[in-house]
């Protein structure tokens, strides 16, 4: 069998067969401290598509970083076909710093497709697209939610853009597949303008672990690689795997069940100030007009129930007790079929059904 062309990035050339650790400058801190762009390159022997993961393009979102550490530490070039691109740390100011932004406080995914010659968020989304994303035929970003917020392990990609987004999503197999608009300047939409198909996979809070979404992330990887023909194996990816487990089902998620596939959602904001008890969790269904929480006041008797909007799953909520009135408190998803009559033209004509934060 003829040997695969190597393959090229950032200059270098990476062989058929090899996994190597490929730094891609990008500047130097005011201290002279050079800063790169480290991609994983693993370029297996047999051919096959080109995919990337990226994580922390939000320097304060860890969980993609160990969902990458545990995907690279099981995978070998050998046991592969195509080629993998991973980048753990995207926003590497951010991630020092334990901030969302970079220094000049622009969020990176707001700055795609960039430039080579505007500002350092600008010039960074320029070099991840070239470098990495249109090498490749799709791709996984990682993403949680903002601090003092979780998300339910859910994939969001835009299912009218794109059928085979929703079959790869549906191929991830987290709980929830939720419909999500695309955002100007996000790298969801600078790639698909390319012709690359990307899944935004949400699950946890920022600057926390969380075990249960981390596993999910390693797991839908896997499925997702197992769907476009690069693994063989479904369960060749999860850290202490044994001939045992069982093998992972392309269309469903660890638990066994088919995913929610939403195509609505609405933020409950609190309808008064004090301090929130909460009656459900992320993951928790929830029927129309039921109390999810009650917000209490030191001061004052009486509670304030918190009421759910619609029949849905909470996919999102604070993580704060005290909380604004206003303040964002639980996620809401649902699908909305139709002729309903609680139609989310009526909801997005209120206000927009996701924060700024977790449009991406």
């Amino acid at each position: 069998m003829a040997m695969r062309t190597p393959f090229t990035i950032g200059g270098q050339t990476v062989a058929a067969g090899e996994r190597r650790l490929i730094d891609i400058p990008v500047s130097k801190l005011s201290n002279h401290t050079p800063v790169s762009l480290p991609v994983h390159v693993l370029h297996g022997e047999r051919p096959g598509p080109a995919m990337f993961v990226t994580a922390a393009v939000h320097g304060d979102e860890l969980n993609g970083v160990e969902i990458i550490r545990r995907v690279l530490r099981t995978l070998q070039p050998g046991s592969i076909r195509g080629t993998l691109l991973c980048v753990p740390v995207v926003n590497a100011y951010g991630f020092i710093g334990r901030s969302r932004y970079l220094p000049d406080r622009r969020d990176l995914n707001r700055a795609f497709p960039g430039s080579a010659n505007g500002s350092l968020a600008a010039r960074l989304a320029h070099l991840l697209l070239t470098e990495v994303v249109k090498r490749c035929q799709l791709g996984i970003d990682l993403h949680t939610a903002a601090i003092h917020r979780v998300n339910l392990p859910q994939i969001r990609c835009d299912l009218a853009k794109s059928e085979r987004s929703r079959e790869l999503g549906l191929a991830f197999g987290a709980q929830v597949m939720l419909e999500s608009p695309e955002r100007a300047g996000s790298l969801r939409r600078a790639a698909r303008e390319a012709g690359i198909d990307v899944l935004v996979y949400e699950g946890g809070e920022g600057l926390r672990f969380d075990e249960f979404a981390i596993q999910a992330g390693v797991d839908g990887i896997a499925r997702v690689m197992l769907k476009i023909g690069m693994l063989e194996q479904p369960d060749s990816m999860s850290e202490g795997a044994d001939n045992s487990r069982p093998g992972l089902s392309p269309n469903s998620n660890t638990n066994g069940h088919h995913a929610l596939v939403a195509n609505a959602a609405k933020w409950v904001r609190a309808p008064e100030g004090g301090v929130l008890r909460t009656h459900k969790r992320i993951g928790d269904t929830v029927t129309d007009g039921e109390t999810i929480g009650v917000i209490a006041n030191p001061y004052e008797e009486n509670d304030t129930p918190v009421r759910s909007p619609r029949r849905g799953i909470i996919v999102g909520a604070t993580t704060l007790p005290i909380v604004n009135m206003g303040d964002a408190l639980f996620h809401v998803a649902w699908r909305e079929e139709k002729g309903d009559d609680k139609g989310t033209a009526r909801d997005a004509a209120a206000e927009p059904v996701m924060d700024e934060d977790e449009i991406i």
